[in-house]
């Protein structure tokens, strides 16, 4: 169990955190035919823009209310309007995410009130569905963001269905996918469901709009997602399921409003946690056996562990990723015999961080992560893209996870979820493992470390 501390500090260096509104402008993607609005100012919208873009290699239709001196005394409720009605004529979206940052936060925009008074004076706007979701860069990460645009998505689309009166589909059961499960990932869950003879309701799903596909009209919009029709039916549908810890409050909202149970599964990476969700796939479809391929696949990935226990047994790594995607590589790893000599999170608003299996969860930056992975005594180090600094300076191998990943190609297609994905998650660790250079000769230890990043220029010796 971590214990979370924060360090006093005056600055951070190499910054770990993403903030909240890119957090909800993500949610928004999984909708179709949504564009994301970001009210504030131009920089704000430019800098989330450019991290989404390098990350998924696609075009990314973020927009902004482009706030000035003016209305940031005044209030921006004409920019609001103004924003809605040009994406209207432009672009002819069907939904709209709004998304506050720390420059209408602070100034204190009464942004829901204002959004109301829009929509009931603009008849010609009726057609479009507006959601609103308060998320302050001050205030939370990436999935905290990503947590309040489902919620909000909820709150404003799915309807109270009365119990007296409810006709529930027992085949349908909604799923409510974290901000760390890539398109991929959320790809695996819902085959998986879908072998049970069930139906899944995805909100919001990136396996239909951020998974990297051409469209044949790309119309300033999200090129898929979840159907806006579907949303109003989650109410009746037998269950809802979350993945991730974070999304525990849109899920339990979704419940109230169609009076169905909840299940809420902080993993799906590692034998024992995707075992449980498979029992209760088992429950929920009335089976008593999972289908042979989902048994197959567990099956290999019993092997695969096997295969992997020589590297990943008594294995030291370093950490440092928002709290669901923490925790569930680091439990992974834990059933493997590895231990987390250091992690570093992002969020305190996640309850998940005190079951993280590591004596001390630090709410830092990657800096951190550089010097408790050499305190550690460190053999890898796990986290997005900016940690290939620490990679360096250390020397350690480094595993890519989380957002952004800004330099490699293919961050929507890493899979870690599921029989198949804890499968690859294994035999990605030991390979970098087993790829980390070693030292021949006794004297050579303690030299200056290689960087992993071009080990592959330094000079090749001839053989003798």
């Amino acid at each position: 169990m971590a214990r979370l501390t924060r360090p006093r500090r005056a600055l951070s260096t190499n910054p770990l955190k993403t903030s909240a509104p890119l957090g909800a402008a993500m949610a928004y993607l999984g909708v179709e035919g949504a564009v994301p609005l970001f009210h504030g100012a131009q920089g704000c919208t430019a800098f989330a823009m450019v991290h989404m873009v390098r990350h998924f290699r696609e075009a990314i239709p973020l927009q902004t209310t482009a706030m000035n001196e003016v209305s940031t005394i005044l209030g921006g409720a004409e920019q609001i309007e103004e924003a809605i009605a040009n994406l209207r004529k432009k672009a002819d979206p069907r939904f709209i995410g709004i998304a506050s940052t720390a420059l209408t936060e602070t100034q204190g925009d009464d942004v829901r009130g204002e959004l109301a008074e829009i929509m009931a004076r603009r008849p010609d706007l009726a057609d479009i569905r507006v959601v609103y979701a308060s998320t302050p860069d001050f205030d939370g990460a990436l999935e905290d963001g990503w947590a309040r645009a489902v919620t909000a998505i909820i709150d404003a689309l799915v309807p109270e269905i009365d119990p007296m009166w409810r006709d529930a589909d027992l085949r349908q059961v909604n799923l409510l996918p974290a901000a760390h499960l890539t398109p991929a990932e959320v790809e695996e869950i819902t085959r998986m469901i879908r072998a049970f003879g069930l139906k899944p309701i995805i909100l919001p799903d990136l396996s239909a709009s951020l998974d990297g596909h051409l469209a044949e009209d790309w119309a300033g919009k999200s090129l898929g997602g979840t159907r806006l029709d579907d949303i109003p039916a989650m109410a009746k549908s037998a269950v809802t399921i979350a993945i991730g810890e974070s999304m525990r409050g849109a899920a339990t909202l979704l419940a109230e409003r169609g009076h169905m149970p909840v299940q809420v599964f902080p993993s799906l990476t590692g034998l024992k946690a995707v075992d449980a969700f498979v029992a209760a796939l088992m429950r929920i479809a009335g089976t008593a056996d999972a289908p042979p391929a989902i048994r197959r696949d567990r099956a290999r990935l019993q092997d695969a562990m096997l295969d992997a226990h020589f590297q990943t047994g008594g294995l030291k790594y370093a950490i440092a990723a928002d709290p669901d995607l923490a925790y569930g590589l680091s439990s992974a790893l834990a059933g493997m015999g590895a231990q987390a000599v250091c992690c570093v999170t992002t969020s305190a608003a996640n309850p998940i961080v005190e079951a993280i299996p590591c004596e001390t969860a630090i709410l830092g930056d990657l800096g951190d992560l550089e010097d408790g992975a050499r305190a550690g005594g460190a053999q890898l180090l796990i986290s997005h893209a900016h940690a290939r600094h620490a990679a360096a300076a250390t020397g350690l191998p480094l595993i890519r996870a989380g957002f952004p990943i800004n330099d490699r190609l293919g961050a929507q297609d890493a899979c870690r979820v599921g029989y198949r994905g804890t499968r690859a998650f294994l035999f990605e660790v030991a390979n970098a493992m087993l790829a980390h250079p070693h030292a021949p000769r006794p004297e050579d230890f303690g030299a200056a470390p290689i960087d992993p990043e071009f080990e592959h220029d330094r000079p090749q010796t001839a053989p003798h």
